[in-house]
């Protein structure tokens, strides 16, 4: 195994990570923001009011989205063990 493919095995990791946590940090951010300001308008500082929408909505985001992660997870995991032979060599 050269050091091209551990980087491009790395890469490819780090690309996934990013693939599967982007939904979930996407809508977390974008109900946060949302819900800030809110409470600026409405000068509401409550801690709990803006960390229960964002558990509903990542609860939601992940329900909805379980079919893409799991066959997303099983065609990297399918690929990198396909290839495992090419990267002992």
């Amino acid at each position: 195994m050269e050091l091209v493919d551990v980087v491009a095995l790395g890469q490819d990791f780090f690309l996934m990570a990013l693939l599967l946590c982007a939904p979930v940090v996407g809508v977390s951010l974008v109900i946060g923001l949302v819900v800030s300001i809110g409470q600026t308008v409405t000068s509401v500082q409550e801690q709990t009011l803006s960390f229960a929408p964002r558990i509903v909505a990542v609860a939601f985001v992940m329900m909805l989205m379980a079919n893409w992660y799991l066959t997303t997870l099983q065609n990297y995991t399918l690929n990198v063990f396909a290839n495992m032979i090419e990267f002992l060599r």
